[in-house]
């Protein structure tokens, strides 16, 4: 089957990442300032990105640590099926953990997760998710910190990917298929 043609139009800048990114980072640290180390939990693969800025911009001790699930594969809709293809290698019972995901859209996966790592005990699990979707919302889930509310369009860039591809933009930007525009 041959791939729909499409464009994909700027939505969030670099620049207006960064800047939000630096104002989260204020705020978590806040959040955590007691910590004796903040283990941070990036989900794969969509937030590889978001998490190597945000840790940088933390003054904090932390440990970074990935745990990788999935409810898409290379669909534009979610499964609804959590899996978790790759696990934590440390443990976090009784530790402080902030869970970084790239996008909250039916809330399946990070409802999934949450409550796999509360089953572990950790001292604190706060979490923080670089895009929001509310309208699209299944589950009651919200993260404790969101960098930006979008409207329900699928969206590229900044880790955020269609089948694999455009996860190295610099920015979020909505996929807009080229032959709606004919309709």
């Amino acid at each position: 089957m041959p791939e729909r043609p499409y464009v994909i139009d700027e939505m969030i800048s670099a620049k207006q990442i960064a800047a939000r990114i630096e104002a989260l980072a204020r705020e978590i640290e806040k959040e955590f300032s007691d910590t004796r180390k903040l283990v941070v939990v990036g989900l794969l693969r969509g937030s590889f990105v978001f998490i190597a800025d945000l840790v940088r911009e933390l003054d904090l001790p932390v440990e970074v640590d990935f745990l990788e699930a999935s409810s898409y594969g290379n669909a534009m809709e979610s499964s609804r099926e959590v899996r978790i293809l790759k696990d934590l290698r440390g443990e976090i019972e009784g530790r402080d953990v902030l869970v970084v995901e790239d996008i909250v859209d039916t809330g399946y996966t990070l409802t999934h997760v949450l409550g796999l790592l509360k089953s572990r005990n950790p001292k604190r699990l706060k979490t923080i998710a670089l895009l929001d979707k509310p309208t699209r919302r299944e589950t009651d889930v919200k993260a404790d910190w969101i960098g930006f509310e979008i409207p329900d369009e699928f969206v590229v860039g900044y880790g955020i990917d269609f089948a694999q591809r455009n996860r190295n933009l610099p920015h979020i930007g909505k996929v807009r298929f080229v032959d709606e525009d004919k309709a």
